[in-house]
C-alpha cells in the first residue's frame, strides 16, 4: 500500500518528527523501585523507536510522591537523582532519529490509599469515582498552588535528561482533567466555579512550564474528547478546552476519552471497531491550528492513512498496535503489512498493570523483556522438529524454531490453524482473532515450515522423520462432569458448536459455565434467534474474566435478551429440562431446555498417545493447553519460551 501521510514528516512546536506515528502513554509497572527508567523499560522504548515509531509519550510520570501514586513501580519525575537514568531512555531513543515526551501525571480521586501509605487520597472536590470506591478530601488552595510547582519541576527535569518535550496529562479523569470537568470540581475558590477558574490550573502549569524551560519546549495536553459520564466534559466542552489551551500557548493536543467511570472508552475491549471515536478529534481538529494527536483504537495502518488523509487529525496515536508489534511502522513503511503482529483487544495488557503486575500482551512475548529475549540463536542446523497442533502455541513454537534454522513439520488434525483462537474468532465481533490466525500462519509459511493439515501424526509418522525434538500442542480437552443424561444427544459442548459451526435455531438453550468461551457461544447462538440462558455455579457470571471484558460482552447478551444466573450447578439433563442445585442453600430446582451447551472449561491432555511420544523420543516439549490450560497468552508465551530455549 503507497502511503501518502503516515510516513510523511510532522511538527509539534518546533520539533520535527519522522513520521506521523505516536506511542501515546501506556502504563508498564517497569520502572525501578526509585521510580527510574530501568533498563528493562529502556529496551522496551528503544524497540519500538527502532521499530519505526515518530514520537514516543512515556508512561504516566509521577510529580508528587504524597498524593499523586499511580501505580507502585512508576516511572517518576519528583527528584534530581532520577535525571541520569532519563538521559539514557531519551539517548536509546534518540539513536533511532525518534523523539520523546515524558507524560506528566497525577491521579487524584482515581488513586488508592494503599499506594500512599494509607492517606487518604486527595481531589479538587470531595467525590468519589464509582470505579475506585474511596471518598477523596478536598485539597486546600495553598496544595494545589504547590502541585503546580511539582508539575514544573517534573518539566525541568525532563528538559535537562534531554527529553524533548512534555505532555500533561488531563484526560481519563486523572488530576488535571478532575479540575476541567464540571462533574468533578465543585470548587468555591480560584479554582473552581467559571470554565475559566477550572481552567486555571493547567493554565498555571502551562505558564509556569514555559517560564522555567522556555518557549521553545513543546507541551501537549491530552484531554478527553468526551468524558462519557453524565455531567462531566461533552464534546461541545472539550472543544472550548482545546480552542483555550492553543491560546495560551500549547503545542499540540492529544485527543483520547473517557474515565475510570466509563473505562472502555478509554481502552476498548474487541467489539469497538478501528477509529470509532474519530469524531471527537476531528471537532477539534477543525477549531484548533496546532497539531492534534488521536486516540482512535487503530489497529492497522491501513485505517491510520485514512484517517489522516481525511484531516481528521495530524498524528496517529497507536498504542496497542505497538505493544503487540514494536515494528509496526517499519514493516508498514517496507510493504511487509502481513508481517504485523495484530492486536486482540482482549485487554491482557492493561489487566496486568491493574494488578500491580509489569505489562504482557497476548500476542507479543517479548514485551517487557525485550533484553532478555534479544537475540535467537541460529543453531537449528536443519534439524527436524516435529510440532503436533497448530493452535496458537503450536504456531509459535513452529515460528520461533524456523527463525532459529530447525526445519519443521506442524501436524494439525483439522482442516485449518489456529486452535482455540480459530474458534474464538466465531462468535460475533470477534474478527481480531481471526487477523492473528492469518498472521501466524502467514509467518510459518513465509518462513517455510512444512504445515500438514488434515493429519494426526502416528508414532510411526514421527520415527519417520527422526526429528530432533518433538513439540505436543495438542490443546486440553473439555471437562465433562459425569451425571445422568450428560451423554445424550441434547448435550453438546461448546468448542463443537463454534467448530461446527452448529446452525441451531428457534431453541430454548442453557449454556452450562459463564466464562469466555460460555458467555461468546451464548451471543453466537442469541445471535441465530435461540432463546438463550447462561448458567454459573459460582457466584457471579465470568469468574476470573477482566471486568472491562465481561461488561463489553454481558452488555451485548442483554441486547439478545440472554438471562444469566448464579449459583446453580448442574446436576442432571433431561430431554427438554435440566436439573439444578442451587450452591447457596443447596435446594434443587429444574429449568425448561431443548438443549444444553457445556463450557465448564478444559484440562491438560492426559491420553495414552502423549505418553507414547514420550517413552519414544528423548527431546519432547509439552505446550499450552496440553501443559496447563489458560489464556491466549500462555499458549503464545509457552510456544514461545520453549523453542527459544531449545539446545
Amino acid at each position: 500500500m503507497e502511503y501518502n501521510y503516515l510516513f510523511k514528516k510532522g511538527q509539534i512546536g518546533r520539533l520535527t518528527l519522522k513520521n506521523r506515528i505516536v506511542m501515546p502513554a501506556m502504563g508498564t509497572s517497569l520502572a525501578s523501585s526509585t521510580g527510574e527508567a530501568s533498563d528493562r523499560m529502556i529496551k522496551y522504548y528503544e524497540e519500538r523507536a527502532k521499530g519505526g515509531c515518530g514520537l514516543i509519550i512515556t508512561e504516566i510520570t509521577r510529580i508528587d510522591d504524597e498524593t499523586g501514586v499511580g501505580t507502585p513501580n512508576q516511572l517518576c519525575a519528583t527528584n534530581a537523582n532520577q535525571i541520569p537514568r532519563l538521559e539514557r531512555l531519551a539517548r536509546a531513543v534518540h539513536k533511532y532519529d525518534t523523539k520523546i515526551f515524558l507524560q506528566l501525571h497525577h491521579p487524584g480521586r482515581q488513586s488508592h490509599s494503599r499506594l500512599i501509605e494509607g492517606r487518604q487520597i486527595a481531589a479538587p472536590s470531595a467525590i468519589t469515582c464509582k470505579t475506585i470506591g474511596e471518598m477523596p478530601r478536598e485539597m486546600t488552595t495553598e496544595e494545589v498552588e504547590g502541585l503546580v510547582k511539582k508539575f514544573v519541576a517534573g518539566a525541568k527535569i525532563a528538559q535537562i535528561a534531554g527529553i524533548d518535550g512534555v505532555e500533561l496529562h488531563g484526560a481519563h479523569g486523572y488530576l488535571i482533567g478532575q479540575f476541567m470537568s464540571p462533574l468533578t470540581n465543585k470548587r468555591t475558590d480560584k479554582y473552581g466555579g467559571s470554565f475559566v477558574n477550572r481552567m486555571r490550573f493547567v493554565t498555571e502549569i502551562i505558564l509556569g512550564i514555559r517560564h522555567i524551560c522556555g518557549p521553545n519546549f513543546p507541551i501537549s495536553v491530552r484531554i478527553d474528547g468526551d468524558e462519557f459520564v453524565e455531567g462531566g466534559i461533552s464534546q461541545e466542552e472539550a472543544i472550548k478546552m482545546a480552542r483555550y489551551l492553543e491560546s495560551i500557548g500549547v503545542d499540540s493536543i492529544n485527543v483520547s476519552s473517557g474515565t475510570y467511570e466509563s473505562a472502555v472508552t478509554i481502552i476498548e475491549p474487541v467489539s469497538y471497531p478501528e477509529g470509532w471515536k474519530k469524531h471527537l478529534a476531528e471537532g477539534i481538529k477543525k477549531s484548533v491550528k496546532i497539531p492534534v494527536i488521536a486516540c482512535n483504537n487503530v489497529k492497522t495502518p491501513e485505517v491510520a492513512e485514512k484517517l489522516l488523509a481525511e484531516g481528521s487529525c495530524d498524528f496517529i496515536a497507536l498504542g496497542r498496535a505497538q505493544l503487540a508489534d514494536p515494528e509496526f511502522g517499519k514493516k508498514a513503511m517496507e510493504g511487509r503489512e502481513k508481517e504485523i503482529r495484530p492486536c486482540i483487544s482482549c485487554l491482557h495488557c492493561i489487566e496486568q498493570v491493574m494488578n500491580a503486575k509489569t505489562v504482557e500482551c497476548a500476542v507479543n512475548p517479548r514485551l517487557g523483556y525485550e533484553g532478555e529475549y534479544a537475540h535467537y540463536e541460529k543453531d537449528g542446523d536443519g534439524r527436524v522438529v516435529a510440532v503436533i497442533g497448530g493452535g496458537p502455541a503450536g504456531m509459535e513454537a513452529a515460528r520461533v524454531l524456523a527463525v532459529r534454522g530447525f526445519k519443521v513439520v506442524l501436524f494439525e488434525k483439522k482442516g485449518h490453524l489456529g486452535g482455540s483462537v480459530y474458534l474464538g474468532s466465531i462468535p460475533p465481533c470477534k474478527d481480531k482473532l481471526k487477523a492473528l490466525v492469518n498472521n501466524m500462519e502467514y509467518q510459518i509459511r513465509q518462513l517455510g515450515v512444512d504445515i500438514r493439515l488434515n493429519c494426526a501424526p502416528t508414532i510411526e509418522d514421527l520415527k519417520a522423520l527422526n526429528p530432533y525434538a518433538v513439540f505436543v500442542a495438542m490443546g486440553g480437552n473439555a471437562i465433562v462432569p459425569e451425571m445422568p443424561g450428560i451423554h445424550g444427544e441434547n448435550v453438546v459442548i461448546a468448542t463443537d458448536v463454534l467448530d461446527k459451526k452448529m446452525d441451531i435455531r428457534g431453541k430454548k438453550i442453557v449454556v452450562a459455565g459463564s466464562g469466555m468461551t460460555g458467555l461468546e457461544t451464548a451471543e453466537y447462538l442469541a445471535e441465530k434467534g435461540n432463546e438463550v440462558e447462561v448458567i454459573e455455579m459460582q457466584k457471579n457470571i465470568g469468574p476470573g474474566v477482566h471486568a472491562p471484558v465481561l461488561y463489553d460482552v454481558t452488555t451485548r447478551l442483554k441486547k439478545y435478551g440472554v438471562k444469566m444466573y448464579t449459583r446453580r450447578q448442574l446436576v442432571a439433563v433431561e430431554e427438554g429440562k435440566i436439573h439444578l442445585l442451587n450452591t447457596y442453600d443447596n435446594t434443587k430446582m429444574t429449568m425448561d431446555a431443548d438443549c444444553v451447551v457445556l463450557s465448564l472449561g478444559v484440562r491438560p491432555q492426559v491420553n495414552e498417545f502423549v505418553g507414547d511420544v514420550e517413552k519414544n523420543f528423548k527431546n519432547v516439549r509439552i505446550l499450552g493447553d496440553s501443559q496447563r490450560p489458560g489464556k491466549v497468552y500462555d499458549a503464545v508465551q509457552t510456544g514461545f519460551d520453549k523453542a527459544y530455549t531449545l539446545e
